[in-house]
């Protein structure tokens, strides 16, 4: 199949990566995975028996006309411990990664179909402009945009990180979230190149 380039030409690409039918549940999947594995999962809190103090019985057991209490580190004092305490836990999803890549080729097929996807020849920044970058999108009717790059290009992300719903990533940093949470997808048929490689 051929893609249009913005500037004028077509490319030729693979069926089976821009071409396949999309599969919401294998997206969605995906999507989950990657966003539970960037979670830190470093939460943690005390119970009774790691705060500190609390050895004594309070008061004695019979006779003082308050409830009898065996610590004073009890989750129902003051500075007692937690009842359910959180500990740090790993939150990651398996995901095989031939699942994870038919989840990318369906994003791109869906991309493709819904003509988000624009395709440049080349893409990059003399100077690392806020300004600058503003003017090329706007020229390529691109507001809420994330650009894909063949490499990481220093200029490009510089450049794009202080706009509001722009995002710019290299092939090796591509990421399902990131290609379903923007309204458009810019990439360079360098880049087209690698994905291919990587999803064929």
């Amino acid at each position: 199949m051929e893609l249009q380039i913005t500037n004028g030409g077509s490319l030729n690409v693979d069926e089976a990566v821009f071409a396949k039918d999309f599969n919401e549940t294998l997206v969605h999947q995906a999507v989950v995975a990657y966003m539970a594995g960037g979670r830190s999962g470093t939460k943690a809190q005390k119970t009774r028996s790691e705060v500190s103090g609390g050895g004594i019985k309070p008061w004695r057991q019979k006779g003082t006309g308050r409830a009898r209490a065996g610590t004073s580190r009890s989750p129902i004092w003051r500075s007692g411990g937690v009842t359910f305490a959180a500990k740090p836990r790993d939150f990651s999803k398996k995901l095989n990664k031939k699942m994870y890549r038919a989840a990318i080729r369906s994003i791109f097929s869906e991309l493709v179909r819904q003509e988000r996807l624009v395709v440049v020849d080349d893409f990059s920044m003399e100077d690392a402009k806020t300004k600058s970058m503003v003017s090329k999108l706007s020229q390529l009717d691109c507001s809420d945009v994330l650009i894909v790059t063949d490499n990481d290009d220093k200029n490009v992300y510089l450049s794009s990180r202080n706009i509001p719903h722009c995002e710019a990533l290299g092939v090796s940093a591509l990421n399902p979230v990131s290609l379903v949470g923007h309204e458009k997808v810019l990439i360079t048929t360098a880049a087209i190149g690698k994905v291919q490689e990587w999803l064929s």
